[in-house]
């Protein structure tokens, strides 16, 4: 099946945090501009364009990649999260309410990209460690105050996480 093709924009089909949308695109916008600017969910962050900083992190099929770095028609018929579909009903995702209780956010711009890096280690962990988060958040800058404790609110999100799971 060819695509949609409308003055010179494609049109790009995406299932982002479960609910199926689409939108037209011009062939070379990043996956980051498509989410904020044509989808209209404004939490990914774009920060330095040249995959450095991590802020755009988003997950695509499960998989953590920095959104300034793919373009929007290499999503197509994929399935996106974004920081927007981490809580429910008003409730925050145990992730996010780690990093609230912990002052992990500290100025929020690289939490989105933070949050999306960590949900994806979080699931594909069964042990987690120190070290493991610091690997896995070494492509997520904080030009803030340090890792600190976006770490220890990590490692209490899957303490918190284990113990929902034992109680089912």
């Amino acid at each position: 099946m060819g695509r949609t093709v409308i003055n010179d924009q494609i049109m790009v089909h995406v299932t982002i945090n479960g609910e199926s949308r689409h939108a037209l695109a011009e062939p070379r916008t990043l996956l980051a501009y498509f989410i904020r600017d044509n989808l209209g969910l404004t939490g990914t962050h774009v920060g330095c364009d040249t995959t450095s900083c991590g802020v755009c992190t988003v997950l695509l099929d499960g998989v953590p990649v920095k959104s300034c770095t793919v373009l929007a028609v290499q999503a197509d018929g994929h399935d996106i999260e974004t920081v927007e579909g981490l809580g429910h009903n008003g409730q925050l995702h145990p992730l996010q309410q780690a990093f609230w209780d912990n002052h992990g956010l500290q100025c929020g711009f690289c939490t989105p990209g933070m949050l999306m890096t960590t949900t994806a280690l979080l699931r594909n962990s069964v042990d987690l460690t120190e070290h493991e988060v610091r690997r896995a958040i070494s492509g997520n800058l904080c030009r803030c105050t340090g890792y600190v404790n976006i770490v220890k609110a990590v490692l209490e999100a899957k303490r918190r996480m284990g113990e929902e799971t034992r109680k089912v």
